[in-house]
C-alpha cells in the first residue's frame, strides 16, 4: 500500500517534503506533480525503481528516461551542453520541456539510450517538485505517468492512489494537474529537433 502525502501546492511543508525525500533515498518508486503532469519517480541509480516503472508503463529498452533536476549546476553534472544549446535551454528553463542531451560519466548506462547514449533532462517551475529536489540534493529519475492504452495522464493524486496503490511506494498529491506532457526538443545533434510537442511553446525551437 503506498503512503499518501497531502503538500500545500504553494507552500509545501517541509517536515512532509523531508519525509516524501526520505522514502526516495530508501529505494521508494514514488507518483509526483509537476509543472506538466503527474509523474513517476525514483532515485537516480534505484535499478528497481526503473524496472518498476518500465513495468507499470510497458516501455522498451530505447524508452528515454528524464533527470528532473533543480538547476542548471545540477543539470551540468549529468549531460553535456556547449554554448548555443546551453543558451536555447536557459531561455526556456524552468518549465514544461525535456531537453534530450549526451550523457556524462555520472549517468548509469541503464538509463542512456543504448545507441546514442543520451538522456533527457529538465527543470520544472513547480513549487512541490523544487522543494523535493532541494532537500533530495540529486535529480530525480522520472517518466510521465501515462498509463499503457490511456490517452492522458491522471490529473488527481487520490486517483493516483486509488489505482496504483498496489505498484507504488507514495503518492505525493499538491491538487489537481495538468494532462499534457513536456514538450521534448533533442539537442544530441547540436540542432534542435521537436520530438514531441506537449506543454511547453514550440515556437523558439522551430
Amino acid at each position: 500500500m503506498a503512503k499518501y502525502f497531502d503538500v500545500h501546492p504553494d507552500n509545501p511543508q517541509p517536515r512532509t517534503i523531508s519525509q516524501v525525500a526520505d522514502s526516495v533515498r530508501s529505494g521508494a518508486l514514488i507518483a509526483y506533480p509537476t509543472d506538466s503532469c503527474y509523474a513517476l519517480g525514483c532515485r537516480l541509480g534505484s535499478r528497481d525503481g526503473i524496472d518498476r516503472i518500465r513495468t507499470i508503463r510497458r516501455l522498451d529498452d530505447r524508452h528515454h528516461f528524464t533527470l528532473v533536476c533543480q538547476d542548471f549546476a545540477q543539470l551540468g553534472q549529468f549531460v553535456r551542453v556547449d554554448n548555443d544549446v546551453f543558451r536555447a535551454i536557459k531561455a526556456s528553463t524552468p518549465g514544461s520541456y525535456t531537453f534530450i542531451l549526451p550523457a556524462t560519466k555520472e549517468v548509469p548506462r541503464m538509463l542512456q539510450h543504448p545507441k546514442k547514449k543520451t538522456v533527457g533532462v529538465r527543470i520544472p517551475d513547480h513549487v512541490v517538485t523544487q522543494a523535493l529536489l532541494t532537500e533530495l540534493g540529486e535529480p530525480l529519475l522520472s517518466s510521465t505517468l501515462l498509463l499503457p492504452d490511456e490517452e492522458e495522464p491522471m490529473t488527481q493524486g487520490w486517483e493516483i492512489k486509488d489505482r496504483l496503490d498496489h505498484v507504488l511506494d507514495a503518492v505525493v498529491d499538491s491538487g489537481d494537474c495538468g494532462t499534457e506532457p513536456t514538450t521534448v526538443i533533442d539537442f544530441s545533434g547540436g540542432e534542435a529537433e521537436i520530438i514531441r510537442k506537449g506543454a511547453g511553446d514550440t515556437s523558439r525551437f522551430e
